[in-house]
């Protein structure tokens, strides 16, 4: 038999502690302890009754002295000015002595103020009543009579100082004198100007909305023009619809006709049926030099007859030419110059200190597109040999040999590489392949693409002239015979 503990898991309990009651001192038992004959609560059973409130009445002094009258019942703080008899508005407080928030009030007056009776409107005194009737009293005439002094004296200091102010910035006496140029003779551009200004002319082109304006000069008695081809192209695409006029120094203006164009030039002939014309003088570009003064003629921005002046800067500047609107396609041997050059000189005569025809304006070269930059001149050896071709024939042919090249610059050489070669050209025949790199052409020297197209067409068809080139490092000379394009 087993034990009925045995296999109880839970652990044994405690039994509790006794409670432990400290000893309560005599005096503290006496302060705290409960009275006599109490066993619970210490406070009393039952509900406590609390005493009746005796009202008594007032005494008759103070009633005969703050109590209302006989017969009256409203109190004794009036209502808002304005309100009727028994109207107090809003609810007063239950007692208004006693609340913190009651408004303080003033009410109407026992008794209303009379207004004031409206006084009699005063007649007005003249001067003699002022002076002499008495009406005034005398130290009040002096005290206005010392005022008015007054101001009249400050009056007349303030007018005396602005009149000599005045006085001191202006004169009747001084006269202005101007000083002529007598028998002193004009300066050299001057001279060049009133020679050249007659022979210049502006050239207008519409067409539809769109209009410019270029520069021309006249080279032939007969009535003949010369100006740029990117001046008058818009005209040559639609003779028809385009509207072509050329308009002279002295305000003339006359229509005109397209002789011919050179588009790899720059250069275009015009003719007008006008007689008695004044002829620019030409010039040869053997005579040009770096550093000779020079003048630019025409009408930039559209403000004709206006001269600029400044010297030759650089020559046989290859520069290119083109851009939207024109059909030009053009490298010129150009005369470089610092003179001013701004759009519309386009086509005008760029002449030396002796008033002759040295280039014609075609382009500029700057950041702004204004004339802060250089310009670039046509030279005039060109320039006479297209014209007079133009002239004679309505067209003009160039040199070519019938490659196509790029301009390359490294530590072995600068030239112009040639990147293909046309198939039966005179480049083909004289043995030049792709690679090779021109360096000179007859008697120029070439140091670009651009440049390598001036030099040919510096040369004549059907002549042949030495063609130097880098060939794998190597110099090579060859024989080419250029031929029309």
């Amino acid at each position: 038999m087993t034990d009925a503990n045995e296999g109880d898991a839970s652990p044994p309990r405690l039994t509790p502690r006794p409670l432990y009651r400290p000893a309560v001192a005599a005096a503290d038992a006496a302060a705290f302890s409960r009275p006599d004959g109490v066993t619970g609560s210490s406070a009393p059973t039952g509900t406590a009754v609390e005493p009746e409130l005796t009202v008594r009445p007032p005494d008759p002094v103070l009633a005969e002295a703050f109590g209302r009258p006989d017969g009256e019942s409203d109190p004794l703080q009036r209502g808002p000015a304005g309100t009727a008899a028994g109207d107090t508005g809003a609810a007063a407080p239950a007692d208004p002595w006693r609340d913190p928030d009651a408004p303080a009030h003033l009410g109407d007056p026992a008794t209303p103020t009379p207004a004031p009776a409206p006084l009699p409107p005063g007649r007005k005194l003249g001067v003699r009543e002022v002076l002499f009737g008495d009406r005034v009293a005398p130290r009040a005439l002096a005290t206005l009579a010392a005022i008015a002094l007054v101001i009249g004296l400050l009056g007349g200091a303030v007018g005396r100082l602005t009149a000599e102010s005045v006085s001191a910035l202006t004169s009747q006496k001084v006269e202005l004198t101007q000083s002529g140029r007598g028998d002193r003779e004009a300066g050299q551009v001057a001279k060049v100007a009133e020679a050249v200004l007659p022979s210049v002319v502006s050239i207008q082109v519409a067409l539809g909305e769109q209009s410019g304006t270029g520069s021309g000069v006249v080279i032939d008695g007969s009535g003949y023009i010369v100006t740029n081809n990117h001046v008058i192209s818009m005209a040559a695409v639609d003779p028809d619809n385009a509207t072509l006029r050329v308009v002279f120094s002295d305000g003339t203006r006359v229509p005109a006709r397209i002789v011919g164009r050179d588009t790899k030039t720059d250069l275009a002939v015009l003719k007008v049926d006008v007689g008695n014309l004044t002829v620019a003088q030409l010039g040869e570009s053997a005579d040009v030099q770096v550093g000779d003064d020079v003048v630019a003629v025409g009408s930039p921005l559209g403000l004709s007859k206006t001269v600029t002046s400044g010297i030759v800067s650089a020559l046989h500047r290859p520069v290119r030419l083109g851009g939207e609107g024109t059909d030009t396609d053009a490298v010129i041997d150009a005369v470089q110059t610092d003179a001013a050059i701004n759009p519309g000189n386009s086509g005008g005569p760029l002449v030396d200190d002796e008033g002759r025809v040295i280039g014609i304006n075609s382009a500029i070269r700057s950041e702004s597109g204004g004339s802060v930059g250089l310009g670039f001149a046509i030279g005039v050896d060109d320039v006479t040999r297209v014209a007079q071709e133009l002239i004679r024939t309505g067209s003009m042919h160039h040199s070519e040999i019938g490659v196509n090249a790029r301009t390359v610059t490294n530590e072995q050489t600068t030239g112009a590489q040639v990147a293909n070669v046309k198939s039966g050209s005179p480049a083909q025949q004289a043995g030049i392949v792709e690679g090779d790199v021109i360096v000179k052409v007859a008697d120029r020297e070439v140091g670009s693409a651009d440049e390598l197209v001036v030099a040919v067409h510096g040369t004549e068809v059907g002549q042949p002239v030495p063609v130097a080139l880098i060939r794998s490092g190597r110099q090579v000379e060859v024989q080419v015979t250029p031929v029309s394009d």
